[in-house]
Formats: structure tokens, sequence, C-alpha cells
């Protein structure tokens, strides 16, 4: 078994793990420890109302919010010799405040690539573990929202920057540019929109193909109990120089996820598994992709307050410590 089959096996079942045993943020019991530090609860009126807004800013992607999402991607059915092809990408969302009405939202999207090679091998096992690894193209956008608008929606620029160890196989070696744009509403129980870009190459290595591509990730999130939630977020892509009939690629697929926390630190974990309709010839037909994002949420002075009144009540409430 190589690397990458053994890093998506223990993601996997890390995942599962951590969904199906850990405690919801909103359902852990308040307790008061030696600094008196809190822990939120739906008992807790600032935590009830927290938790909630946690859940909608987390599947917001231009919401007033840092995170820090990482996502393993594993793009199975890689020809020749049907190879796994892994991406890790870290994406940390920097919201900046412009003023009163405005937000500039920060989005830098990191992959780290195992690339099978493109040699010719046997199908099956025993299978050659020939490939290369490294940094991809770094993807930054930058993208203006509303502060209060009734359909959240932002616009902004993609930029495709030529930084890959290796721009033979992992990147593509110029610098493109192009505008992008994200929509969306939230319903009762529900999350959805969709975010679309398109880039041209501007500049880069002369000896490297003109680049022109789009994407297009509609997402659909309906919320339950407990803070697990279904999700549909496939990612549509096109290659408009492609000319051999590998143009598009169109997923369909979707799968779980949970809010929660590890400690005292709220975390977003989802599981998602994608099967590619339309694919270039030799490229993935299916896809696993397992994300954890780190929460990092800001209070408001209403909120500070009354989890300061619930942590004044916790102390006066717990019993005295012996000498």
């Amino acid at each position: 078994m190589n690397w990458s089959k053994c890093k998506l096996s223990a993601l996997g079942m890390l995942a599962v793990c951590l969904l199906s045993t850990l405690p919801l943020v909103a359902q852990e019991k308040p307790t008061v420890g030696v600094t008196g530090a809190e822990e939120a609860t739906q008992k807790t009126p600032a935590a009830a109302a927290s938790s909630e807004e946690l859940r909608k800013e987390s599947q917001n992607p231009i919401a007033n919010l840092i995170s820090v999402p990482v996502q393993e991607n594993a793009n199975f059915g890689i020809q020749p010799a049907n190879r796994v092809q892994n991406v890790l990408n870290v994406q940390p969302v920097i919201p900046l405040s412009l003023g009163k009405n405005w937000n500039l939202i920060t989005r830098w999207i990191t992959p780290i690539i195992y690339q099978p090679l493109p040699i010719p091998q046997e199908s099956g096992p025993p299978n050659q573990l020939t490939g290369v690894s490294g940094l991809g193209d770094i993807n930054p956008s930058f993208i203006l929202s509303p502060k209060k608008s009734k359909i959240i929606w932002g616009v902004g620029t993609t930029f495709v920057f030529p930084t890959a160890t290796n721009t033979t196989y992992l990147g593509q070696g110029k610098l493109s540019v192009g505008p992008t744009v994200v929509v969306l509403a939230q319903p009762p129980h529900f999350t959805l929109g969709f975010l679309t870009n398109n880039y041209w190459s501007v500049a880069g290595h002369p000896n490297k193909q003109a680049v022109n591509q789009f994407l297009l990730q509609w997402f659909v999130n309906y919320n339950m109990q407990k803070g697990y939630y279904l999700k549909t977020a496939p990612i549509v892509t096109a290659n408009w120089e492609a000319t051999n009939g590998g143009r598009w690629n169109v997923p369909f697929g979707g799968g779980f996820g949970r809010i929660m926390k590890l400690g005292f630190q709220p975390v977003n974990l989802s599981a998602e598994f994608y099967g590619n309709a339309v694919h270039p010839p030799g490229a993935s037909n299916w896809t696993a992709r397992f994300s954890l994002t780190l929460l990092f949420p800001k209070l408001t002075p209403q909120m500070e307050k009354m989890m300061l009144q619930q942590k004044l009540k916790q102390m006066d409430e717990a019993p005295p410590q012996k000498n």
C-alpha cells in the first residue's frame, strides 16, 4: 500500500472517530475550572445564540469569521495504472473591515500535491511508487462584500501565482488573474449559493501553455440537530484551452459534517465523495474529500457581556475549595 492510500485511510478513520465520539459545542455541560473558564452550552444564553451564528458563518465562504480549513482531496483512477493523486489544501480565510459598510475577505489556497507520473506501468499490485510531491500554485482571492445585505454576496479578484516546485507536473508556470463572484442565502436550516471565477494567464514561462480556466462551486447545506449537516459542494471546472475533448470536469455527490469542539477550539469537520460524470481522458473518475476547519469566531460586545455574567454566576454557585 503506497503512502497516499495510507494517508487516506488514516484521515477517513480520524474523521469517523471524531464525528461519532466528540461532543458538540452546544451540547457540552457548563463547568468552571480553576480559572473559571466557561464551556459553551445551550443552557448558556450567549452560547446558544453564538453557536447557531457560528454554524451559519462557518458555511459562508465570505463571512466575517477567521477560519483555517485544511482539506485533503484523494483523486482516484488517474491513468495509467489507476493511480491516486493527493492534493492537501491549506486555505486560511481572513476578513478585514473596510469602514462601516464593507469587508474585504482574503482567502489563500496553498496546495501540497502528490502527482503520479504518467509513465506506462501494469495496473494492480504491485503498484510502482512513481510520482512527484511538492508545492503547487498558490491561489489567493480578495473579495469585497457588504456587511449588511438581504442576499449575501461578494465580488473581487482571484490570482494564481506560479509557486509550484515542479512546473512540469505540479503547476501551470503562469501568473494568472481574473474576476470572482460569491452569492448565497441562508434560510432556516439551509445554506445555498455558489462561488465562481475565471482566470487568464498574463505572464510566466514562455514555453508553457496559456491559461484560461473556469470554476463553479455550487453548494447546499442542510443543517440538522446536534451540529450535524448534510452537504453537496461539487467543483465544476473547464479548461477553455483544451482541444482534445477534455475541457470539462463535472462531479456529482455530497457528504456530511459536524460543527463541534476539540477542547476549547471550535471546528468544522466534513467528509464528501464525488463521482466525475465528465472528466478529461485519463483524469480522476471519483474523489474523496476530508476537511478539518479551525474556527475563530468574533464575539459581539453583548455576547461578551452575557458570557461574563454567566461566568460570574457559575463562580458564585461553585462549592468552595477545600484547603
